[in-house]
């Protein structure tokens, strides 16, 4: 079969997407990939997958604004259904962002079936447009806010796909820490780093113990303004620190690290429970519907992370946090554990699954391990009419 993955262009939306394209490509389907010019800049990410940036306009701005968005994702809309034509797929799976919105509305126009995926715990904007039409919503937590109960019967929990490298980390024994080890502290806003964590955090390591202080070794994301400071404050510090602005082996870094200082972005939060790490996440306030507090709130009360609200983000909080974690060698162990206990590692393939039942018009709710013969040909996106 075909399919096509719409998706926004930050990592949020772009590496389930990614995972999903993994796992589909497996099963020996072809997959195409339509997003934004963020979306297809996004190194490590769909390659040997054809990518379409389309038009998209983002709402908001008052009504010029408005106006400007209109054109955009009819623009948008046109550009999708003549590429359905050439390439007719099976199925189109949404991920959120204002770039998949005219992909799916194509796709309803076109009698293509649809599926979304919820990465948060709060419904996106996007999604909540085209939720209606859709023949299936996959979900990443039991409960998600924004979800009318008109759709429950055709919500299926399935988890947020993560890349495989993730998953095998949380089948591999946690990092080896005790009383002498170094401390290794992976520090990351998400996509595009976070200016607060660069002036909160290395002040915070700062105020540790001495004797915790000496054994650091960080790893953090900066946005590229902030970087060159950041290298100073740890400089300043004696601090051991890798610094940059953008962590491209994502999985690497997590494998070496026994704690992780974070925002709480949806990507974030599967992957940190799928490979089992503990946290100490800082929610952005500004996040649509305050949907970072959600995602969090799950891990948290698991005991896998420490959730602290930006207003409250302190240096000397933030070392008390650290402290009362690496006090005990086992503590942080422990956190893992937890915060494993809440991971989803099979979400690309139950999601597979899924999309795969819509694509066959079989009923959303019966998701199980689907076996798919697959086949040489139809790696590729096969044209309209042609057999995949």
């Amino acid at each position: 079969m075909n399919f096509v993955l719409a998706a926004g262009g930050t990592g949020g939306h772009m590496i389930p997407a990614h995972a999903l394209a993994a796992e589909l490509r497996s099963r020996g389907h072809g997959v195409l990939l339509i997003t934004d010019e963020r979306g297809a800049r996004i190194p490590g990410l769909f390659e040997n997958v054809p990518v379409h940036v389309l038009p998209a306009g983002r709402l908001g701005g008052g009504p010029l604004g408005w106006l400007r968005a209109g054109r955009s994702v009819l623009a948008g809309r046109r550009d999708a259904r003549n590429l359905y034509r050439q390439h007719r797929p099976d199925a189109v799976v949404g991920f959120g962002g204002y770039p998949a919105f005219p992909s799916l509305i194509a796709a309803s126009a076109s009698k293509i079936p649809t599926v979304l995926h919820e990465q948060n715990a709060v419904l996106g904007r996007v999604n909540r447009l085209v939720a209606r039409e859709a023949h299936a919503i996959a979900t990443a937590y039991e409960r998600v806010e924004r979800l009318k109960p008109a759709f429950e019967s055709k919500t299926v929990l399935v988890g947020n796909p993560v890349r495989e490298a993730v998953v095998r980390l949380g089948e591999m024994p946690f990092p080896a820490f005790d009383d002498t080890a170094p401390l290794k502290i992976l520090v990351t806003g998400g996509s595009q780093g976070a200016s607060i964590l660069g002036q909160i955090v290395p002040a915070g390591l700062g105020e540790l113990k001495p004797s915790l202080r000496h054994r650091l070794q960080v790893v953090q994301q900066c946005r590229p303004d902030d970087i060159e400071q950041v290298r100073d404050a740890y400089r300043l510090l004696e601090i051991p620190a890798e610094l940059m602005t953008y962590i491209e082996d994502m999985p690497a870094k997590l494998a070496e690290a026994h704690l992780i200082i974070a925002r709480a972005g949806a990507s974030t939060i599967a992957e940190l429970t799928t490979a089992g790490r503990p946290a100490i996440l800082i929610p952005l306030p500004s996040a649509t519907d305050d949907h970072q507090t959600a995602n969090a709130r799950e891990m948290a009360r698991a005991g896998g992370a420490r959730m602290i609200a930006q207003d409250q983000f302190t240096p000397e909080r933030l070392a008390r946090q650290i402290e009362a974690l690496a006090a005990d060698p086992q503590a942080l162990a422990n956190a893992a554990g937890r915060a494993l206990s809440v991971g989803r590692p099979h979400a690309a393939r139950d999601l597979a699954d899924l999309v795969e039942r819509v694509a066959n018009k079989q009923a959303p709710l019966l998701v199980g391990r689907a076996s798919v013969e697959s086949r040489e040909q139809g790696i590729g996106f096969a044209p309209a009419g042609a057999a995949a």
